[in-house]
Protein backbone atom coordinates (compact mmCIF):
# COMPACT_ATOMS: atom_id res chain seq x y z
CA UNK A 1 0.00 0.00 0.00
CA UNK A 2 1.34 3.40 -0.86
CA UNK A 3 3.24 4.78 2.05
CA UNK A 4 3.28 1.46 3.89
CA UNK A 5 7.03 1.81 4.45
CA UNK A 6 6.22 4.73 6.72
CA UNK A 7 4.34 2.62 9.25
CA UNK A 8 7.27 2.93 11.61
CA UNK A 9 9.59 0.64 13.46
CA UNK A 10 8.89 -1.53 16.46
CA UNK A 11 6.53 -0.47 19.22
CA UNK A 12 7.27 3.22 19.98
CA UNK A 13 8.46 4.09 23.50
CA UNK A 14 5.30 6.03 24.30
CA UNK A 15 3.21 2.94 23.51
CA UNK A 16 5.14 0.40 25.61
CA UNK A 17 2.47 0.57 28.32
CA UNK A 18 -0.27 -0.10 25.78
CA UNK A 19 1.82 -2.97 24.37
CA UNK A 20 2.04 -4.59 27.81
CA UNK A 21 -1.72 -4.28 28.19
CA UNK A 22 -2.20 -5.78 24.74
CA UNK A 23 -0.01 -8.78 25.64
CA UNK A 24 -2.05 -9.34 28.79
CA UNK A 25 -5.28 -9.27 26.78
CA UNK A 26 -3.81 -11.82 24.33
CA UNK A 27 -2.82 -14.14 27.15
CA UNK A 28 -6.34 -14.11 28.60
CA UNK A 29 -8.21 -14.27 25.26
CA UNK A 30 -10.18 -17.38 24.40
CA UNK A 31 -10.69 -18.05 20.70
CA UNK A 32 -8.98 -17.11 17.45
CA UNK A 33 -6.58 -14.22 18.09
CA UNK A 34 -6.95 -13.00 14.49
CA UNK A 35 -10.40 -11.67 15.45
CA UNK A 36 -8.98 -9.39 18.15
CA UNK A 37 -8.86 -5.65 17.74
CA UNK A 38 -5.23 -4.55 17.95
CA UNK A 39 -3.95 -1.05 18.87
CA UNK A 40 -3.10 1.20 15.94
CA UNK A 41 0.66 1.09 16.50
CA UNK A 42 0.74 -2.68 15.82
CA UNK A 43 -1.71 -2.63 12.89
CA UNK A 44 -0.46 -2.97 9.33
CA UNK A 45 -1.91 -0.89 6.52
CA UNK A 46 -1.94 -4.04 4.38
CA UNK A 47 -4.84 -6.48 4.11
CA UNK A 48 -4.27 -10.24 4.07
CA UNK A 49 -5.60 -10.36 0.49
CA UNK A 50 -2.34 -8.72 -0.62
CA UNK A 51 -0.20 -11.46 0.91
CA UNK A 52 -0.87 -13.72 -2.11
CA UNK A 53 1.57 -11.54 -4.05
CA UNK A 54 4.51 -12.84 -2.00
CA UNK A 55 4.39 -16.09 -3.99
CA UNK A 56 5.60 -14.43 -7.18
CA UNK A 57 7.84 -11.43 -6.54
CA UNK A 58 10.59 -13.26 -8.45
CA UNK A 59 8.90 -14.51 -11.64
CA UNK A 60 12.20 -15.88 -12.97
CA UNK A 61 12.24 -18.50 -10.23
CA UNK A 62 8.51 -19.23 -10.52
CA UNK A 63 8.75 -20.14 -14.22
CA UNK A 64 12.19 -21.81 -14.14
CA UNK A 65 10.82 -25.38 -13.67
CA UNK A 66 8.81 -25.06 -16.89
CA UNK A 67 12.05 -24.81 -18.86
CA UNK A 68 13.79 -27.84 -17.34
CA UNK A 69 13.39 -31.13 -19.30
CA UNK A 70 14.76 -33.41 -16.57
CA UNK A 71 11.94 -34.36 -14.13
CA UNK A 72 14.21 -34.65 -11.07
CA UNK A 73 15.82 -31.27 -11.71
CA UNK A 74 12.38 -29.83 -12.42
CA UNK A 75 11.12 -30.94 -9.01
CA UNK A 76 14.27 -29.53 -7.44
CA UNK A 77 13.66 -26.15 -9.10
CA UNK A 78 10.13 -26.16 -7.69
CA UNK A 79 11.67 -26.68 -4.25
CA UNK A 80 14.13 -23.84 -4.84
CA UNK A 81 11.33 -21.49 -5.95
CA UNK A 82 9.21 -22.34 -2.91
CA UNK A 83 12.11 -21.78 -0.50
CA UNK A 84 12.81 -18.46 -2.20
CA UNK A 85 9.28 -17.24 -1.38
CA UNK A 86 9.64 -17.75 2.37
CA UNK A 87 11.56 -14.55 3.12
CA UNK A 88 9.06 -12.52 1.12
CA UNK A 89 6.08 -14.17 2.76
CA UNK A 90 7.23 -14.17 6.37
CA UNK A 91 10.05 -11.65 6.91
CA UNK A 92 9.90 -8.87 4.30
CA UNK A 93 7.34 -6.81 6.23
CA UNK A 94 9.27 -7.13 9.47
CA UNK A 95 12.49 -5.94 7.80
CA UNK A 96 10.78 -3.06 6.03
CA UNK A 97 8.70 -1.79 8.92
CA UNK A 98 10.89 -2.55 11.92
CA UNK A 99 8.58 -5.22 13.34
CA UNK A 100 5.80 -7.57 12.29
CA UNK A 101 2.42 -5.85 12.13
CA UNK A 102 -1.05 -7.37 12.43
CA UNK A 103 -2.55 -7.36 8.91
CA UNK A 104 -6.03 -6.05 8.27
CA UNK A 105 -8.71 -8.75 8.28
CA UNK A 106 -10.24 -8.82 4.76
CA UNK A 107 -13.97 -8.45 4.22
CA UNK A 108 -15.95 -10.92 2.12
CA UNK A 109 -15.53 -10.16 -1.58
CA UNK A 110 -12.39 -8.08 -1.11
CA UNK A 111 -10.11 -8.15 -4.18
CA UNK A 112 -6.45 -7.59 -4.90
CA UNK A 113 -5.35 -7.50 -8.55
CA UNK A 114 -1.90 -6.90 -9.98
CA UNK A 115 0.79 -8.02 -12.40
CA UNK A 116 4.55 -8.30 -12.78
CA UNK A 117 6.20 -7.38 -16.08
CA UNK A 118 9.79 -8.39 -16.79
CA UNK A 119 11.91 -10.54 -19.12
CA UNK A 120 9.70 -13.54 -18.30
CA UNK A 121 6.67 -11.82 -19.78
CA UNK A 122 3.56 -10.89 -17.83
CA UNK A 123 2.75 -12.70 -14.60
CA UNK A 124 -0.73 -11.92 -13.30
CA UNK A 125 -2.36 -12.12 -9.87
CA UNK A 126 -5.97 -12.35 -8.75
CA UNK A 127 -6.66 -12.60 -5.02
CA UNK A 128 -10.14 -12.69 -3.51
CA UNK A 129 -11.58 -13.08 -0.02
CA UNK A 130 -13.99 -15.96 -0.61
CA UNK A 131 -15.15 -16.55 2.97
CA UNK A 132 -15.44 -14.46 6.10
CA UNK A 133 -16.43 -17.13 8.66
CA UNK A 134 -13.92 -18.69 8.55
CA UNK A 135 -11.76 -16.05 6.78
CA UNK A 136 -10.30 -17.59 3.60
CA UNK A 137 -8.32 -15.96 0.79
CA UNK A 138 -8.16 -17.64 -2.63
CA UNK A 139 -5.61 -16.71 -5.27
CA UNK A 140 -4.49 -17.48 -8.80
CA UNK A 141 -1.13 -16.49 -10.29
CA UNK A 142 -0.28 -17.31 -13.90
CA UNK A 143 2.27 -16.71 -16.64
CA UNK A 144 0.97 -17.64 -20.09
CA UNK A 145 4.34 -17.25 -21.81
CA UNK A 146 5.78 -20.15 -19.82
CA UNK A 147 2.54 -22.02 -19.15
CA UNK A 148 2.78 -21.80 -15.37
CA UNK A 149 -0.15 -21.44 -12.99
CA UNK A 150 -0.35 -21.34 -9.19
CA UNK A 151 -3.69 -21.63 -7.42
CA UNK A 152 -4.53 -22.00 -3.77
CA UNK A 153 -6.27 -20.75 -0.68
CA UNK A 154 -5.12 -19.73 2.76
CA UNK A 155 -6.54 -19.10 6.21
CA UNK A 156 -4.97 -18.66 9.64
CA UNK A 157 -5.93 -19.88 13.11
CA UNK A 158 -4.05 -18.07 15.88
CA UNK A 159 -3.76 -19.03 19.54
CA UNK A 160 -1.62 -18.10 22.53
CA UNK A 161 0.62 -20.36 24.61
CA UNK A 162 3.71 -18.45 25.83
CA UNK A 163 3.71 -16.83 22.40
CA UNK A 164 1.36 -16.42 19.44
CA UNK A 165 1.05 -19.61 17.38
CA UNK A 166 -0.46 -19.54 13.89
CA UNK A 167 -1.71 -22.63 12.11
CA UNK A 168 -2.02 -22.03 8.39
CA UNK A 169 -4.96 -23.78 6.77
CA UNK A 170 -4.95 -24.37 3.03
CA UNK A 171 -2.59 -25.38 0.26
CA UNK A 172 -1.36 -24.32 -3.18
CA UNK A 173 -0.99 -26.22 -6.45
CA UNK A 174 1.64 -25.28 -9.04
CA UNK A 175 0.84 -26.50 -12.57
CA UNK A 176 3.26 -26.73 -15.51
CA UNK A 177 1.43 -26.92 -18.86
CA UNK A 178 4.35 -28.26 -20.90
CA UNK A 179 4.71 -31.39 -18.77
CA UNK A 180 1.13 -31.53 -17.47
CA UNK A 181 2.57 -31.70 -13.96
CA UNK A 182 1.14 -30.56 -10.65
CA UNK A 183 2.89 -29.86 -7.37
CA UNK A 184 0.86 -29.80 -4.17
CA UNK A 185 2.34 -27.37 -1.61
CA UNK A 186 1.39 -27.47 2.07
CA UNK A 187 1.92 -24.48 4.34
CA UNK A 188 4.26 -24.22 7.35
CA UNK A 189 3.13 -23.43 10.86
CA UNK A 190 4.57 -20.32 12.48
CA UNK A 191 4.84 -18.45 15.72
CA UNK A 192 5.71 -14.90 16.71
CA UNK A 193 9.02 -14.18 18.42
CA UNK A 194 10.09 -10.92 20.08
CA UNK A 195 6.86 -10.21 21.95
CA UNK A 196 8.60 -9.43 25.25
CA UNK A 197 11.00 -6.98 23.60
CA UNK A 198 8.10 -5.40 21.66
CA UNK A 199 9.79 -6.20 18.32
CA UNK A 200 7.70 -9.08 16.96
CA UNK A 201 8.85 -11.19 14.02
CA UNK A 202 7.78 -14.46 12.40
CA UNK A 203 9.58 -17.76 12.94
CA UNK A 204 8.56 -20.90 11.04
CA UNK A 205 8.32 -24.27 12.74
CA UNK A 206 7.40 -27.92 12.11
CA UNK A 207 7.48 -28.94 8.44
CA UNK A 208 5.77 -28.61 5.07
CA UNK A 209 5.69 -30.69 1.89
CA UNK A 210 5.79 -30.35 -1.89
CA UNK A 211 4.32 -33.41 -3.60
CA UNK A 212 4.73 -33.69 -7.38
CA UNK A 213 2.53 -35.68 -9.74
CA UNK A 214 5.81 -36.79 -11.39
CA UNK A 215 6.66 -38.98 -8.39
CA UNK A 216 8.96 -36.74 -6.33
CA UNK A 217 8.31 -35.25 -2.90
CA UNK A 218 10.17 -32.62 -0.88
CA UNK A 219 9.92 -32.23 2.89
CA UNK A 220 11.05 -28.97 4.45
CA UNK A 221 11.82 -28.79 8.17
CA UNK A 222 11.96 -25.44 9.97
CA UNK A 223 13.68 -24.43 13.19
CA UNK A 224 14.83 -21.26 14.90
CA UNK A 225 16.96 -19.86 17.65
CA UNK A 226 16.11 -21.41 21.02
CA UNK A 227 17.08 -20.48 24.58
CA UNK A 228 20.28 -22.51 24.41
CA UNK A 229 21.15 -23.10 20.76
CA UNK A 230 19.90 -22.89 17.21
CA UNK A 231 20.01 -20.38 14.40
CA UNK A 232 17.23 -17.97 13.44
CA UNK A 233 15.13 -18.89 10.38
CA UNK A 234 16.85 -22.22 9.73
CA UNK A 235 15.67 -24.85 7.26
CA UNK A 236 16.65 -28.29 6.04
CA UNK A 237 14.95 -30.10 3.19
CA UNK A 238 15.14 -33.39 1.35
CA UNK A 239 13.74 -34.47 -2.01
CA UNK A 240 13.03 -38.16 -2.57
CA UNK A 241 10.90 -40.58 -4.64
CA UNK A 242 7.40 -40.72 -3.20
CA UNK A 243 6.98 -43.29 -0.48
CA UNK A 244 10.67 -43.28 0.50
CA UNK A 245 10.78 -40.44 3.00
CA UNK A 246 12.50 -42.57 5.67
CA UNK A 247 15.07 -44.10 3.30
CA UNK A 248 18.19 -41.95 3.66
CA UNK A 249 19.75 -43.62 0.64
CA UNK A 250 16.81 -42.54 -1.55
CA UNK A 251 17.43 -38.80 -1.06
CA UNK A 252 18.09 -37.14 -4.45
CA UNK A 253 18.65 -33.57 -3.27
CA UNK A 254 18.91 -31.86 0.08
CA UNK A 255 18.84 -28.21 1.06
CA UNK A 256 20.19 -26.41 4.10
CA UNK A 257 20.56 -22.85 5.31
CA UNK A 258 18.42 -19.90 6.36
CA UNK A 259 15.28 -18.89 4.51
CA UNK A 260 15.99 -15.21 5.21
CA UNK A 261 19.59 -15.34 4.03
CA UNK A 262 21.39 -18.09 2.10
CA UNK A 263 20.63 -21.74 1.45
CA UNK A 264 22.30 -24.34 -0.76
CA UNK A 265 20.89 -27.34 -2.57
CA UNK A 266 23.15 -30.36 -3.02
CA UNK A 267 22.76 -33.61 -4.93
CA UNK A 268 23.21 -37.12 -3.53
CA UNK A 269 26.97 -36.85 -4.05
CA UNK A 270 27.03 -33.67 -1.95
CA UNK A 271 27.81 -31.49 -4.97
CA UNK A 272 26.29 -28.00 -4.72
CA UNK A 273 23.85 -27.56 -7.59
CA UNK A 274 22.04 -24.39 -6.49
CA UNK A 275 22.90 -21.55 -4.13
CA UNK A 276 20.32 -18.91 -3.27
CA UNK A 277 21.04 -15.53 -1.68
CA UNK A 278 17.76 -14.12 -0.41
CA UNK A 279 19.17 -10.65 0.24
CA UNK A 280 20.63 -10.32 -3.26
CA UNK A 281 17.93 -11.84 -5.48
CA UNK A 282 16.31 -9.05 -7.53
CA UNK A 283 12.57 -8.57 -7.08
CA UNK A 284 10.13 -7.50 -9.77
CA UNK A 285 7.83 -4.65 -8.75
CA UNK A 286 4.14 -5.53 -8.62
CA UNK A 287 2.00 -3.17 -10.66
CA UNK A 288 -1.51 -2.27 -9.52
CA UNK A 289 -4.02 0.20 -10.89
CA UNK A 290 -4.06 3.72 -9.39
CA UNK A 291 -6.39 3.78 -6.39
CA UNK A 292 -8.89 6.07 -8.12
CA UNK A 293 -9.20 3.53 -10.97
CA UNK A 294 -9.61 0.50 -8.73
CA UNK A 295 -12.87 -1.33 -8.09
CA UNK A 296 -14.48 -0.25 -4.78
CA UNK A 297 -13.85 -3.79 -3.50
CA UNK A 298 -10.11 -3.69 -4.21
CA UNK A 299 -8.01 -3.70 -1.05
CA UNK A 300 -6.06 -0.49 -1.35
CA UNK A 301 -9.09 1.57 -2.31
CA UNK A 302 -11.40 -0.03 0.26
CA UNK A 303 -8.96 0.34 3.17
CA UNK A 304 -7.44 3.71 2.20
CA UNK A 305 -9.06 5.73 5.01
CA UNK A 306 -8.08 3.09 7.57
CA UNK A 307 -4.52 3.00 6.23
CA UNK A 308 -4.24 6.80 6.36
CA UNK A 309 -5.40 6.80 9.99
CA UNK A 310 -2.89 4.07 10.92
CA UNK A 311 -0.04 6.01 9.33
CA UNK A 312 -1.03 9.04 11.41
CA UNK A 313 -1.16 6.92 14.56
CA UNK A 314 -4.73 8.08 15.13
CA UNK A 315 -6.35 5.20 17.03
CA UNK A 316 -9.78 6.83 17.19
CA UNK A 317 -9.88 7.47 13.44
CA UNK A 318 -8.55 3.96 12.75
CA UNK A 319 -11.28 2.39 14.86
CA UNK A 320 -13.93 4.65 13.35
CA UNK A 321 -12.98 3.93 9.74
CA UNK A 322 -12.77 0.19 10.44
CA UNK A 323 -16.23 0.33 12.00
CA UNK A 324 -17.66 1.92 8.83
CA UNK A 325 -16.41 -1.00 6.74
CA UNK A 326 -17.51 -3.61 9.29
CA UNK A 327 -21.01 -2.16 9.66
CA UNK A 328 -21.39 -2.05 5.89
CA UNK A 329 -20.44 -5.72 5.73
CA UNK A 330 -22.86 -6.66 8.51
CA UNK A 331 -25.67 -4.93 6.64
CA UNK A 332 -24.84 -6.83 3.45
CA UNK A 333 -24.77 -10.18 5.29
CA UNK A 334 -28.11 -9.36 6.98
CA UNK A 335 -29.69 -8.51 3.62
CA UNK A 336 -28.35 -11.70 2.03
CA UNK A 337 -29.82 -13.75 4.85
CA UNK A 338 -33.18 -12.02 4.52
CA UNK A 339 -33.17 -12.55 0.75
CA UNK A 340 -31.91 -16.14 1.17
CA UNK A 341 -28.96 -15.36 -1.09
CA UNK A 342 -25.25 -16.05 -0.82
CA UNK A 343 -22.49 -13.64 -1.77
CA UNK A 344 -21.37 -14.37 -5.33
CA UNK A 345 -17.60 -14.75 -5.66
CA UNK A 346 -16.24 -12.92 -8.66
CA UNK A 347 -13.28 -15.11 -9.64
CA UNK A 348 -13.53 -18.34 -7.65
CA UNK A 349 -16.06 -21.10 -7.03
CA UNK A 350 -16.15 -23.63 -4.22
CA UNK A 351 -15.21 -27.18 -5.21
CA UNK A 352 -16.74 -30.05 -3.26
CA UNK A 353 -14.09 -32.49 -4.43
CA UNK A 354 -10.45 -32.11 -5.46
CA UNK A 355 -9.38 -35.57 -6.72
CA UNK A 356 -5.88 -34.44 -7.74
CA UNK A 357 -5.13 -32.86 -4.36
CA UNK A 358 -6.60 -35.80 -2.48
CA UNK A 359 -4.31 -38.14 -4.44
CA UNK A 360 -1.18 -36.06 -3.82
CA UNK A 361 -2.02 -35.58 -0.13
CA UNK A 362 -1.52 -39.31 0.35
CA UNK A 363 2.23 -38.68 0.44
CA UNK A 364 1.89 -36.14 3.28
CA UNK A 365 2.00 -37.88 6.70
CA UNK A 366 -1.30 -37.19 8.38
CA UNK A 367 -2.21 -34.84 5.55
CA UNK A 368 -5.78 -34.15 4.51
CA UNK A 369 -7.75 -31.44 2.78
CA UNK A 370 -9.24 -28.84 5.12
Amino acid sequence: MAGAEQEGAAVPAQSKGSWSSFLKSIASFNGDLSTMTAPAFILSTTSLTEFSAYWAEMPRLLVAPANEPDPQKRAMLVLKWFLSTLKQQYASRNEKLGSEKKPLNPFLGELFLGKWEDSEGETQLVSEQVSHHPPVTAYSIWNNKHGVRLQGYNAQKASFSRTIHVKQVGHAVLHLDKYDEDYLITLPALHIEGLITASPYVELNKCSYIVGSNGYTSRIDYSGKGWVSGTKNSLTAIMYPQGKEKDKHAVIYNAEGAWTDTFTIKDAKKNTVETYHAKKEPKTTLKVAPIEEQDPLESRRAWKRVADAILKGDMNATAGEKTVIEERQRALRKKETADKQEWERRFFTKADKLPLCEKLFRDVPGGSLE
